[in-house]
């Protein structure tokens, strides 16, 4: 991002030096930083400064939950989640065996979930007729299941508990272990 608005200023820059004088490229505040060598301290005016207001007020995202898978024998680990991503990219991220073979598509059900807590099943949005088609298919299904790749991190979700089923229903042979994307 940092990157893409330093390119933006580079062309504003050139763009105002290439250009005949006139009343507004006199007054611009590009031209004008480079005329007196004082670009940095206009790059740090005008993209940091924007970067710390948002920490200030708590920008998404850079926030995470707190979001507990549990296996199929019990075991649980706590990972810490980004807002905004779903449950599918976070267990890969994290080395969580949640399979994904569609990549998120919902083209399968191999990223079944069992929301553990119906508190938390009740703050997620509705599954579209999509994700319910897929359920369908989707091995242990039970009342609070879902797909990891439509549960999506948000601060209302914090500490929640998710469950991995013992199976999934998927063509690929078994005992093959997919690897994450």
């Amino acid at each position: 991002m940092f990157i893409s608005k330093f390119s933006q200023l580079g062309a504003r820059v050139v763009k105002h030096l290439t250009r005949e004088p006139s009343v507004s490229v006199l007054r611009s505040p590009y031209l004008y930083a480079v005329r007196h060598r004082n670009l940095q301290s206009l790059m740090h005016e005008r993209f940091f400064s924007t970067a710390d207001k948002g920490e200030e007020e708590g920008c998404k995202e850079n926030q995470k939950i707190s979001v507990t898978f549990v296996g199929d024998g019990g075991e649980e680990t706590t990972i810490k989640v980004p807002v905004g991503m779903s449950m599918l990219e976070a267990a890969h991220e994290n080395d969580i065996e949640l399979e994904g073979a569609c990549e998120g598509s919902l083209a399968c059900s191999t990223c079944h979930v069992i929301v553990m807590d119906m508190e938390y099943y009740n703050k997620l949005e509705d599954p579209t007729d999509e994700e319910n088609d897929m359920l369908d298919l989707a091995f242990g299904l039970t009342e609070t299941s879902r797909l990891g790749c439509q549960v999506i991190a948000s601060p209302e979700l914090d500490g929640l508990r998710l469950a991995l089923p013992a199976a999934t229903r998927n063509f690929a042979v078994d005992g093959y272990k997919p690897k994450p994307h």
